[in-house]
């Protein structure tokens, strides 16, 4: 792995090429990990989609990735994948889901840069960090055991009013996934102050280059955040 990681975000449609190795990296995971070849977040209708923001972690080269995560729009087009996923069990969830409804959904990260945190703090803090560069007031996420504490840390609290307090079964019977949401995206007034401090950095000046420091020691970030204006 090169000493420097690239982490940029996109709008999915400008890069097809980037949403692949997105999806073929995530996918593979899931088969490898967990023996799931199919879920809601899966899929690739997002590849098209205007309104989907990709996060990307890359080699300093662009061509190698070493995980992801996107955002995702509510805009009556195309559903969010939680609701795809959680809607047969509790339809609630369907009139959750409105216009400045958002998603975070399909993060991942490869073996390479396991334990370096970049899948459990990194892309969460990311991602919430866009929130104020879209037209979204409220970003929902579904959550596996291993990802639900960096969502708390992010800001994201269990969204109780769904499922049994919040908890469904899926995407299989003997795996547990946690509905969180984070309902004023602008303050993130339930972050941890260290990551609120760190998402506010990060909306200030979204291309920086600075060093994190994970489970696994330090390393160097470009962070690549500017999105076109949103009209």
């Amino acid at each position: 792995m090169s000493a420097s990681i690239n982490v940029r975000a996109f709008m999915a449609p400008d890069d097809p090429e980037a949403c692949m190795r997105f999806y073929e990296g995530h996918s593979k995971l899931l088969q490898i990990y967990f023996g799931i070849n199919k879920i809601t977040s899966g899929n690739v209708d997002w590849i098209s989609h205007k309104n989907t923001v990709v996060v990307i972690v890359e080699d300093d080269t662009g061509t190698k990735t070493y995980g992801g995560a996107r955002v995702q729009m509510a805009d009556g087009v195309l559903p969010l994948p939680i609701e795809l996923a959680i809607g047969k069990y509790d339809p609630k969830i369907y009139s959750d889901v409105k216009i400045g409804s958002a998603e975070i959904c399909g993060l991942w990260n490869s073996k390479e840069v396991a334990g370096m945190g970049i899948g459990s703090l990194i892309l969460s803090r990311v991602c919430v960090a866009l929130m104020t560069q879209l037209p979204v007031d409220n970003v929902h996420v579904l959550c596996a055991p291993i990802t639900t504490r960096g969502a708390k840390r992010v800001g994201a609290v269990i969204d109780t009013s769904l499922g049994n307090e919040g908890v469904f079964y899926y995407p299989k019977d003997d795996l547990v996934a946690t509905a969180m949401i984070i309902r004023d995206v602008h303050e993130v007034s339930s972050a941890d102050q260290s990551e609120r401090d760190l998402i506010f950095n990060l909306r200030k000046n979204p291309n920086q280059i600075r060093v994190e420091t994970g489970p696994k020691g330090s390393f160097e970030v470009n962070y690549q955040l500017g999105l076109p204006q949103w009209v």
